[in-house]
């Protein structure tokens, strides 16, 4: 392992290449988010909106997890290839469930006090939805977008390790296979 000091002279030699890629990285992974959350949302409120809905997605969503992300790379890298869009779908695949099962039990979860006060005055199940259930669960939703922001990350630098030619994760594999640990680490 490299000295920290020896971390430290590489990372400032490197500096410039090392924030061009960052830059690379950091777009795939904010697209992961947006498109991540965008989609476990909508899951979430599909699956508490649509009763049928539940007995088809939900055990998808849970199956979805035995499945490795780093077994997805490859899969995603052939299909969508090596460009921007294959480690996005990688990020947005890590970040769906957090996002999705979240918010799905913070719907599931409103107080029942307000659904019935909300019946009782006749509202439609939109609008039970949309001014009940939704402001409920945004705290639910809240910390499923921590959670995915803490591994969104992950999906990206695989999703470089796996096939690209730009990005934290092709740094490091470039790097290690020239025994520059120093630059690895740093």
């Amino acid at each position: 392992l490299p000295a920290p000091s020896d971390v430290a002279l590489a990372w400032w030699n490197n500096h410039a290449n090392i924030f061009k890629h960052t830059g690379v990285t950091l777009l795939e992974i904010s697209l992961g988010l947006a498109f991540g959350i965008l989609l476990g949302a909508s899951s979430a409120i599909s699956l508490s909106y649509f009763r049928p809905a539940q007995r088809w997605l939900l055990p998808l969503l849970v199956a979805s997890q035995a499945i490795p992300v780093f077994a997805l790379a490859p899969i995603l890298v052939l299909w969508l290839g090596y460009g921007i869009s294959s480690k996005v779908a990688m990020a947005t695949i890590i970040i769906y469930f957090p996002v999705a099962t979240n918010f799905f039990d913070g719907l599931r979860r409103t107080n029942p006090g307000w659904v019935d006060l909300s019946v009782t005055m006749n509202a439609t199940r939109w609008t039970l939805l949309r001014r009940i259930k939704i402001p409920a669960a945004l705290p639910a939703l809240a910390s499923g977008i921590r959670i995915a922001t803490a591994v969104a990350p992950i999906g990206a630098v695989v999703g470089e390790w796996v096939g690209a030619s730009s990005g934290l994760g092709y740094l490091m594999l470039h790097a290690n296979a020239r025994l520059q640990i120093d630059l690895m680490f740093a």
